[in-house]
């Protein structure tokens, strides 16, 4: 299996490459030349695998032997989540109350309480095994390969970056964050973690900011080359490949729920900001898994949603165009953009306002419109190049009739959070965080709705699995606001880990640093001097 960029380039990388590399030196992201399919047999055979077997059995479909052996694999595997606290690593819980069709798939008991970790724990054991095996073959002497992370953070990526890779030999990290646009334990998480391979850095502005601070400096070329800069945030084709793992699992306790002849219809509910989320089990389905639907959740920050209500991707909101007037092909659009910046949300980790990970569905989406890869490559370039410069891109009336096929999308406000916590609460006795809230009221809000320019309507058998992404204890302040004047309702019994007691009163480690590549450039190069770093990949 090899790895191309979603803007075009001749070279085709290895997995190993594909990850020390993360983003494609022409800004793009890389995906497979291919998506596998499963095996005939994967019904009865995967059945009863574990978290465990089922992540070896779907990761060698995209890993060649000659590069991991199955044995590496699985020991890899393995001991990136032994330190989940449930055995299931990703349960899955019913959703009492209201609408019986509804699940809960927890994906935050991994050490730092959110879904990144699922995929983290894999990244920073990958990372480690690459490096010991090339440094295995210096000789004495010889300057040892090394990498140095860098990731931009709403919130839970860089706690869950830092867990998977501190300590870990010839590997340094550093990771920006929007100065005051996370939650205090979020923030607490991070700067708390005083091994000397991590680095806080926080940043005067967005996290959109952040973003752009690490995607100039991955596309400096000379700066890279110094450093050896390598990707945790979900343009890393490692991480979206990780997540694929719980859908497989999501429908396997599923089936054994309910039973056999279960599954007229099975939507998952995902609330996401980056698009790395849904964008891993848009592969599981492509792979066969029977999903029929996925659902976009977003909160007010809400560029999806804008996307798929009128095919314009773009930074802002501005009077759409018309769904029936295409724009052309290459993604040219008239320029004009209004509204404002990013907003501040009870969900912070969704308050973005370009999802990265989009460009890859943008690519197949694009792929499928052509029928040809170099083409589709272009067309993707030209919507990119156009967003960047114009702040938007408008997609073919095709593009978006295909986009539809799968997807539909809602946003959700503070207010409605806010009052589906208290719903979620008091209906079903479970304790939701506000991004998790917003999946499960977009939930009922795509349930209730009818999609006429889509394909997609649920039915009363549709069951809808709901995408939990962090332990409510994040956002305690969100959740107390929601629950504060219940008597039934104690933060302290039914919410606070004992892991989260006397966090916010550490000691920290951070540097703050303007809104500037340069100030971040300038952080890296003093820390960093002198070393080495050699790593050789196909760029």
């Amino acid at each position: 299996m090899k790895y191309f960029s979603t803007r075009g380039a001749d070279t085709e990388l290895s997995f190993e490459e594909t990850v020390l590399t993360g983003l494609a030196p022409n800004g793009g992201l890389y995906i497979p030349t291919e998506i596998p399919q499963l095996p005939a047999d994967w019904q009865e055979k995967w059945a009863p695998y574990s978290f465990q077997q089922l992540s070896v059995a779907v990761l060698s479909l995209f890993i060649s032997p000659s590069e991991i052996a199955i044995e590496e694999l699985t020991a890899l595997v393995e001991k990136s989540y032994k330190t989940f606290r449930h055995p299931d690593v990703t349960p899955l819980k019913k959703l009492e109350g209201g609408d019986n069709r509804r699940y809960i798939l927890e994906l935050w008991h991994g050490p730092t309480f959110a879904f990144k970790d699922v995929a983290l724990q894999l990244l920073g054991n990958l990372f480690e095994f690459f490096l010991q095996r090339r440094n295995a073959n210096k000789k004495e002497g010889e300057t040892r390969e090394r990498l140095t992370v860098l990731g931009a953070t709403s919130g839970d990526t860089g706690s869950a970056a830092i867990y998977g890779l501190r300590n870990k030999a010839d590997v340094s990290i550093y990771i920006l964050h929007p100065k005051g646009r996370v939650s205090p334990i979020q923030e607490a998480q991070m700067t708390t973690v005083t091994d000397a391979n991590v680095h806080n850095i926080a940043v005067k502005g967005t996290f959109d900011d952040c973003q752009d601070i690490v995607k100039t400096l991955f596309s400096d070329r000379e700066f890279n080359a110094k450093h050896h800069l390598g990707a945790v945030n979900s343009i890393n084709w490692a991480r979206i490949l990780a997540q694929t793992v719980y859908y497989f699992l999501a429908y396997f306790h599923l089936k054994k729920s309910i039973g056999t002849e279960f599954l007229p219809f099975l939507q998952f509910v995902v609330p996401t900001g980056n698009f790395g989320d849904v964008l891993a089990g848009y592969y599981a389905k492509r792979m066969g898994l029977p999903i029929s639907s996925f659902a976009i959740a977003t909160n007010e920050n809400d560029i999806l949603t804008r996307f798929w209500k009128s095919g314009r991707y773009e930074k802002v909101s501005s009077e759409p165009l018309p769904v029936g007037e295409a724009a052309p092909a290459n993604g040219a659009s008239d320029g004009h953009q209004g509204g404002a910046g990013v907003k501040e949300t009870l969900s912070p980790a969704m308050d973005i306002l370009v999802s990265s990970n989009f460009e890859r569905l943008l690519w197949y989406l694009a792929y499928e419109d052509s029928g040809d890869r170099q083409k589709a490559c272009e067309t993707v370039n030209g919507w990119m190049t156009n967003l960047k410069s114009n702040g938007k891109a408008q997609v073919p009336v095709s593009v978006l009739g295909t986009a539809r096929r799968d997807f539909v999308a809602e946003k959700i406000t503070d207010a409605q959070t806010l009052q589906g916590i208290r719903d979620t609460f008091t209906e079903s006795n479970y304790v939701a965080d506000p991004h998790t809230t917003v999946g499960i009221v977009a939930a009922k809000v795509v349930r209730n709705n009818r999609y006429d320019e889509a394909l997609i309507e649920c039915t009363p058998d549709t069951v809808q699995i709901i995408l939990s992404t962090a332990h409510p204890a994040k956002f305690s302040e969100a959740v107390t606001k929601a629950l504060g004047g219940l008597a039934s309702f104690d933060f302290e019994k039914d919410v606070q880990p004992e892991e989260f007691k006397g966090l916010l009163a550490k000691e920290r480690r951070v540097i703050e640093v303007e809104n500037s590549p340069d100030a971040v450039k300038k952080v890296i190069d003093e820390i960093e001097p002198g070393k080495a770093h050699e790593i050789e990949v196909g760029v």
